[in-house]
């Protein structure tokens, strides 16, 4: 369209122009607000750092993989996953069926075993009892004196007095609220439901503090055994304390998590969790990490990849950055699965990753030069940091992506969606320790309720708890 001129000596052509000019900067302004804006309104789960469980109904699925023709279900050879038959000592009672007559001769048969019989099929059925708890009442019985009608009355101990709840009830609260997540009303309404036992409201937090002193020692080994790793996972995710932002922090080995609440979620908090030593962290491409070398540095490409992602659907540069990363995601996974299932050996996934590498480069190289401001300054972000997105390639043990920290944090997030929280500082640590403590014996295949009864029971006996790790 051409452009029509106006006489320059004209002093309304010339406000007229300049109108013009300043409406057309503002149609380019809200052209990039609403694009901004569109694609906020389009993020969900697979493009950004969104869960799952905030995706609406109609959000963008993955495309859906082609039909094998296998019919749905477990396959032929797979391993099952059915209940499993409880171990002899477990068993309360035996109902046992004899059949009194042979079923080819219909001989009679003898009712009691011999030892050439074969073992018996075994079939169980599992059930509650009415009243869980076992009470136990001490009584101080008193005596009248027949000689002075004095009467004298036996002192219950200061050690029985002190506990009104056993040592495993009391872990079983810290249970249901570290990893069930339950509120203080519905961890006392179980106790009357489901155990029959009655109990205070405000003694749930009373017993949760005890809970937490009786952990110290095993929350303090974990923090020392994450912080000497060579290799970790860390995240971080918002917490709440009264109200107020606060940031906690996940450290995880493959067979501990340590957790925290800091104030912050910068390099000093950073610093405070993982100590002094340095040693490779996974990790995403928060800010606080950069103090991190590179070289010790594993960048998550599950974040990079929702990233690529949220490029490809927006235009021109963008889309073209976005469409090279959604490539090289792809050839980088289909590989790193091959390399986990012994298909290919450490030097053949460094040889098909080499060209992935150098073509990942050269697309963001363009990216960070052309005039699209968006597209230049991820493509910017990531190139500072792109040696650190391939020590997965070079170093044994670590993972190309921090799924492993993305899993040991939501317990927690959904403790915090329930919970908002927790009201006081000591509330903060009560999380923190029973986070650490369930999560490192969930990771080594350890009873959960266990070792709590025997941290309590030993720590009201003035005993040493015994070694989480």
């Amino acid at each position: 369209m051409n452009e029509v001129q106006g006489d320059p000596n004209c002093p309304f052509c010339a406000a007229l122009s300049k109108r013009v000019q300043e409406l057309e900067a503002q149609v380019r302004q809200l052209r990039a607000q609403i694009a901004e804006l569109t694609n906020r309104l389009n993020q969900n789960s697979g493009n950004s750092s969104k869960p799952p469980s905030s995706d609406p109904p109609w959000a963008k699925r993955q495309p859906p993989r082609d039909k094998s023709g296998l019919a749905p279900g477990g396959q032929p050879g797979h391993p099952g996953h059915s209940r499993t038959l409880l171990p002899p000592e477990r068993v309360n009672k035996i109902v046992p069926y004899v059949p009194k007559t042979c079923g080819f001769c219909k001989h009679p048969l003898p009712q009691k075993p011999r030892a050439d019989d074969p073992e018996p099929t075994r079939f169980q059925v599992v059930e509650l009892p009415k009243v869980l708890a076992e009470v136990t009442e001490h009584q101080g019985q008193a005596r009248r004196c027949a000689h002075c009608g004095y009467v004298t009355r036996a002192e219950i101990p200061d050690d029985i007095r002190a506990h009104s709840l056993g040592p495993r009830l009391t872990a079983t609260l810290a249970f249901l609220a570290g990893f069930c997540h339950l509120s203080k009303r519905q961890i006392h309404e179980v106790c009357e439901t489901l155990f029959g036992a009655s109990i205070g409201l405000g003694s749930v937090c009373k017993h949760e503090q005890e809970v937490t002193q009786a952990l110290e020692p095993a929350y303090a080994a974990a923090r020392e055994a994450v912080r000497a790793a060579p290799i970790k996972n860390v995240d971080e995710t918002g917490w709440k304390q009264s109200r107020v932002l606060r940031w906690l922090w996940l450290v995880a080995t493959v067979s501990a998590a340590f957790y925290q609440i800091q104030k912050g979620r910068g390099r000093k908090a950073l610093r405070t969790v993982l100590g002094a030593a340095k040693q490779t962290i996974i990790t995403d491409r928060w800010g606080a990490y950069s103090q991190w070398p590179l070289a010790l540095r594993q960048l998550c490409w599950a974040h990079l990849r929702r990233d690529f992602e949220r490029l490809s659907e927006l235009f021109g540069t963008c889309s073209r950055v976005g469409g090279a990363g959604k490539r090289a995601c792809r050839q980088l996974f289909e590989s790193w699965h091959e390399f986990k299932a012994c298909a290919i050996d450490r030097a053949q996934l460094r040889e098909r990753m080499q060209p992935v590498r150098e073509r990942l480069r050269r697309a963001l190289q363009r990216g960070r030069d052309s005039p699209d401001k968006k597209a230049a300054r991820f493509c910017r972000r990531v190139l500072k940091v792109y040696p650190a997105l391939w020590t997965f390639v070079e170093v044994e043990g670590v993972e190309p992506t921090n799924n492993h920290a993305e899993r040991m944090g939501r317990p927690a997030v959904l403790w915090r969606k329930c919970s908002f929280g927790n009201h006081s500082q000591a509330g903060c640590h009560f999380s923190e320790v029973i986070l650490t403590t369930i999560q490192t014996l969930r990771m080594q295949r350890k009873p959960v309720l266990d070792y709590p009864t025997s941290a309590l029971t030993a720590a009201r006996a003035g005993q040493p708890i015994p070694a989480l790790l």
